[in-house]
Parts: C-alpha cells; sequence; structure tokens
C-alpha cells in the first residue's frame, strides 16, 4: 500500500519565521501535538516542507530555556533536518524511514516535494494491527478447520 492512500490529507502547517507562540496556538486550536514547518505559508505556490515542530520541541527548547515564545521563531525550535516520504513510498519504506531517523511523523510530499499529508506512526500501528488480527483470525480458521477434517476422517 502507497502512503498517499494511509496519510492524513488534512496538514496543519507553520511557516518557519513564524513565533513559537502562533504554533503553540495552531496546536491548540487544532487538538494536535505537532506541526509541519513549511518554508512560506502565505506566499503563492507549493508548501514545501522544512521541519516538523512538536509540543514537546516548544516545550523543552523554548519554553524551559526561559525564551520568549512570541518573540522566538519555530525554525529555532524545530529538528534541524527534515525527513519525508513520497506519496508513492510503501508502509515498508516509511517505517525504515521513521525507524532511521527516530521520528514518529513524516510529512509526505508529491513528486514535485510539495507537501500532500502527513503520515503518523500511530497511522502505521492501526493498520498493522489490523493486518494482524486479520493473520490472527486466519490461524484461528485454519486450526478449527484441520481439527474438523482430522474428526471427519475418523
Amino acid at each position: 500500500m502507497a502512503i498517499g492512500e494511509l496519510c492524513t490529507r488534512t496538514v496543519v502547517f507553520v511557516a518557519r519565521d513564524e513565533s513559537c507562540l502562533v504554533a503553540a496556538r495552531l496546536m491548540r486550536e487544532h487538538h494536535v501535538g505537532s506541526l509541519v514547518v513549511v518554508e512560506r505559508s502565505h506566499a503563492e505556490g507549493p508548501r514545501v516542507p522544512a521541519g516538523v515542530v512538536t509540543d514537546r520541541d516548544l516545550v523543552v527548547g523554548v519554553m524551559a530555556l526561559g525564551l520568549d515564545p512570541a518573540r522566538t521563531p519555530v525554525e529555532a525550535a524545530m529538528r534541524p533536518e527534515v525527513v519525508v516520504a513520497r506519496e508513492t513510498d510503501g508502509v515498508g519504506r516509511a517505517i525504515a524511514l521513521m525507524r532511521a531517523h527516530g521520528v514518529r511523523r513524516l510529512p509526505v510530499v508529491d513528486d514535485s516535494g510539495a507537501l500532500v499529508g502527513v503520515l503518523a506512526a500511530d497511522d502505521l500501528i492501526e493498520l498493522l494491527g489490523e493486518e494482524l488480527a486479520g493473520l490472527a483470525a486466519m490461524l484461528g480458521r485454519a486450526q478449527r478447520r484441520e481439527r474438523a477434517e482430522r474428526r471427519a476422517a475418523l
């Protein structure tokens, strides 16, 4: 399955030069714990991911240091490297990226590099949980069928 089919297409984002206060307010307003940071938010054209900022980044990297969130730009709190996945990438590739980079959220981009969604580890856990439950059900049915066939053969 391509992650473009699995990712959340409604993405809450913030420009890298916006303040951490704006980011925190967006998180509160949209009930999310992270935002995709983009190169630009008000200009025309595609939104290109520059990073991800989490509520933890704001607390540990800004507030705990006594910085003024109204004067501190998001880019000062966000993680320095952006890890993205293409919407055509498979689930295995997304998991490998998350594991290799120690991230729980991946901005998802199209072929031009424009932001089209976000994939969270929770999305993958839900999908894999459903798949594992299906496999477990199949095993149970196979065992019951085998027992029934053995009894019938006696």
